[in-house]
């Protein structure tokens, strides 16, 4: 796993030298730790900032569209899925083109999914994430249970009782599921213990294809609902983006335009704790992975897809879109960095953010491949993130006088 010391050498804030940590994962960089989330509690901006026009942009301008989005191309991915089925069904000589179609379609719908991972708020980030994880369990994979369902669905019941999606765990189904299903053309279950899908690698090929793009159709129509889920406790009447942009208000839970403010930097972090260090680190053998200490492709995000790079640049973009903004007369944190005189700060995250987006779309392989053949360039990517997050860890948030996220007080690991 991955940590980092973060000092803080602001000069226009001398009275702060060592900061905290913010340790994450492990083997391969420096760590030492220590304040805790209320680090800053004590600081303020000293400006007069409009900070509930910030949250009204990032709220109404980036969150909500991309949800939005989200929601428009699951709709499309069910549709697309339901066609292929229907042509796998019939044995229709069309079935390629519509899986190819149906596979677009998740590529579609995971590429803007991957910006809305950086907009890991309520109501995504309740319930220990529940939510977030019924549209996307990442990293959490179980393809054997995925191979259980499958088979559960064909025969209708699970344990005696009615098969019914919702209760099932996230990693039986989601994104995740539906990636090995539409991408994996091994049609042999993936169970190695024990306890095996009963007769299922004695179907027929035809029988194994329906089987699983049945399946595909209820996880699509599962990823569907819960998008309409996520809007409706997003966008409806006393939904969190109300509540973000109602801060500092009479009866708000947010005392101060600060507090949700805070809130909204929180997410900033899944670009340290995930893309840094889960979808590059781990990969490249900075941290552990199952290969060990070494590069290894197959700890890649996306392994049947291939899609890994791709997460990777949508991560990124929309970070970029929470530092810079969205639309007309956008206002994003780097106008507030300037407001409160840290134009460096300002100007270092936009020159960090098009410096790793222009390296990644470089790439002439997949992450995996890329792996594979040149390590030093994922190595290098992994250096270029790094660069945003040491920023975003010091500079960044002693300039806002924000508090580190829950996720990263006191992680030590």
């Amino acid at each position: 796993m991955e940590t980092m010391n973060i000092f803080t050498n602001k000069k226009k804030l001398s009275s702060v030298a060592l900061v905290t940590v913010l340790a994450l994962s492990a083997c391969g960089e420096d760590t030492s730790s220590s304040s805790g989330e209320d680090y800053n509690q004590e600081k303020n901006t000293n400006t007069d900032f409009n900070q509930a026009q910030l949250i009204t942009s990032l709220v109404d301008q980036v969150i909500t569209p991309t949800f939005e989005q989200f929601s428009t191309l699951a709709q499309a991915q069910t549709q697309a899925i339901n066609t292929y089925c229907q042509l796998e069904k019939n044995d229709n000589s069309s079935v390629n083109d519509s899986k190819l179609a149906a596979q677009n379609s998740w590529r579609e719908a995971m590429n803007i999914w991957q910006q809305a991972e950086m907009m890991q708020l309520e109501p995504l980030s309740k319930a220990d994430g529940e939510l977030r994880n019924n549209i996307y369990s990442w990293p959490t994979k179980n393809t054997c249970g995925v191979d259980f369902d499958v088979t559960f669905y064909k025969e209708g019941s699970v344990n005696g009782k009615p098969y019914d999606i919702s209760l099932r765990t996230a990693s039986r189904k989601s994104l995740v599921a539906l990636e090995y299903l539409l991408f994996n053309d091994n049609l042999e279950h993936s169970c190695t213990g024990a306890t095996q899908p009963e007769s299922w690698n004695n179907q027929t090929e035809q029988y194994r294809r329906v089987a699983r793009c049945e399946f595909a159709e209820e996880v699509a129509k599962d990823i569907e609902n819960n998008s309409q889920v996520l809007l409706k406790q997003w966008s409806g009447i006393n939904g969190y983006a109300s509540k973000l942009k109602a801060a500092g208000t009479q009866g708000s839970e947010f005392e101060t335009e600060h507090q949700a403010v805070n809130k909204l930097s929180d997410a900033l972090f899944y670009l340290d704790i995930f893309t840094k260090s889960k979808k590059i680190a781990e990969p490249v053998g900075l941290e552990l992975n199952p290969c060990g200490s070494q590069p290894c492709p197959e700890a890649v995000e996306a392994t049947y897809s291939h899609h890994s790079l791709e997460n990777i640049i949508n991560n990124i973009q929309a970070f970029k879109l929470f530092i810079q903004g969205s639309g007309d007369n956008a206002i994003g944190f780097r106008d507030y960095l300037i407001d409160v005189g840290d134009n460096t700060t300002a100007d270092n995250l936009d020159a960090d953010i098009e410096q790793v987006l222009t390296s990644a779309q470089a790439y002439q392989m997949t992450l995996a491949q890329t792996l594979a053949t040149n390590p030093d360039q994922v190595q290098q990517t992994h250096t270029e993130v790094k660069n945003i997050t040491d920023k975003l860890k010091s500079d960044f948030i002693t300039s806002l006088a924000l508090e580190l996220p829950k996720t990263a007080a006191g992680d030590n690991d």
